[in-house]
């Protein structure tokens, strides 16, 4: 007689082409960052065949389906925009097509990261039909604008409806293993002025961008004095964008703006990376330079505005934690095979869940690779859909105890 997880893999192999024609099918359907209404109907519409007890849409746009009343409450997650294709020249079919070929699904957001959406799905749909739940009530949420600012949606949901699970499941594609971390990180911007004058005499005027290369010098240093972790790894940081300003060809620059990229690993913070490029300056010479946490203010489609700052904490869950332990249990049970524990490279959602609210816990697995997130040729394995599917349904049946 075939046992519980036995069942769920079994079904979750039955719903495999179904899976994959529901991921084709949003691949179909552009879903940008701000843009993503479309898709959102499809995804209610889905919702609702596969027998969700609650679908509703939150004022930033983001849907969430429930199943189960339970007195406690865990919450399955992924993000449903993705990035433009890019330079089409790169592609070797249309980036929307949506095909499934040789045992693939392919197309812009195949892994990253709408195949987590459609395996969660039909994972709803194996718990519903198995009658594995009845302690939790479970949420699937179809998250918004995660390309442009990773974890809006969650500080939404957290801070304006009230949602605090206990544990959230990021989709996030890690090739099937188990996630439990990955660094932070921050978009800084740092300016300094100058004085113009006529470009005939230079010395004139103070020109910012010799200000700034100093300031530069001095960051490209600061790379290599920064703190390591043995398993997030090291931190980072990096100028993503230069820019400067002047009357005139013919004149001194009399502005000048940099742009950074820091990446946080253990035991770095928002404080500690402001005084770190605080130092930079200080060692470049220049003391009038401003440095400023950017802020995103972009409107979501629904046209709600909802401003949060660009730091995005860094998070691992405990490698003894009870959570991880019965995901790596039911992983065994249901695939057959032991779990990787790994971490993300990139950034989630998690950022804002378990990195600002650390009493809610997260680890991740999802379908597809990290590797294709954003690239050309995007794709994700139809086998991985299903084993997906399975783990989510099995981490319900080990959670309760069935």
């Amino acid at each position: 007689m075939k046992n519980i997880y036995q069942k769920i893999r079994d079904l979750s192999i039955k719903y495999e082409s179904d899976t994959a024609g529901f991921l084709a099918e949003m691949i179909q359907t552009p879903s940008f960052s701000g843009k993503e209404k479309n898709i959102i109907k499809i995804i209610h519409k889905q919702m609702k065949k596969v027998g969700f007890d609650n679908i509703r849409v939150d004022e930033l746009g983001s849907i969430i389906g429930t199943i189960g009343n339970g007195p406690r409450m865990i919450a399955f997650d992924a993000h449903i925009d993705t990035v433009y294709p890019g330079n089409l020249d790169n592609w070797d079919f249309p980036p929307h097509e949506g095909r499934i070929e040789n045992g693939k699904v392919w197309g812009r957001g195949a892994s990253d990261q709408l195949g987590g959406m459609a395996s969660m799905i039909y994972a709803g749909k194996i718990i519903k039909e198995l009658g594995l739940n009845d302690q939790f009530t479970i949420l699937f949420t179809g998250t918004v604008m995660e390309e442009d600012c990773d974890g809006i949606a969650w500080e939404h949901l957290i801070q304006e409806d009230g949602i605090k699970p206990e544990l959230v499941v990021s989709t996030e594609p890690t090739s099937l293993n188990i996630y439990r971390g990955h660094r932070g990180r921050m978009e800084i911007t740092i300016e300094v002025k100058g004085i113009s004058c006529h470009g005939s005499a230079p010395e004139r005027g103070v020109n910012a961008i010799y200000k700034m290369a100093k300031i530069v010098n001095e960051v490209e240093k600061l790379n290599d004095r920064l703190k390591d972790d043995d398993f997030l790894g090291k931190g980072s940081v990096t100028i993503s964008i230069f820019q400067s300003g002047s009357p005139s060809q013919c004149a001194v620059a009399d502005y000048a703006k940099i742009q950074l990229d820091r990446r946080l690993t253990w035991g770095e913070t928002k404080d500690s990376a402001i005084l770190e490029l605080k130092d930079c300056c200080s060692r470049a010479g220049i003391d009038d330079a401003i440095i400023k946490v950017l802020k995103y203010e972009e409107p979501a489609y629904t046209g709600k505005v909802y401003p949060v700052e660009k730091y995005f904490p860094t998070w691992k869950l405990d490698e003894g934690s009870h959570w991880l332990k019965s995901a790596s249990a039911s992983y065994t049970k249901t695939l057959g095979r032991e779990a990787k524990i790994d971490k993300w490279t990139f950034s989630t959602n998690c950022v804002f869940i378990m990195g600002k609210y650390p009493e809610i816990k997260c680890f991740g697995l999802g379908p597809g690779d990290e590797d294709q997130a954003h690239a050309p040729n995007e794709m994700t394995r139809v086998s991985d859909l299903s084993a997906a599917a399975a783990f989510y349904a099995g981490i319900i049946a080990q959670l309760n105890n069935k």
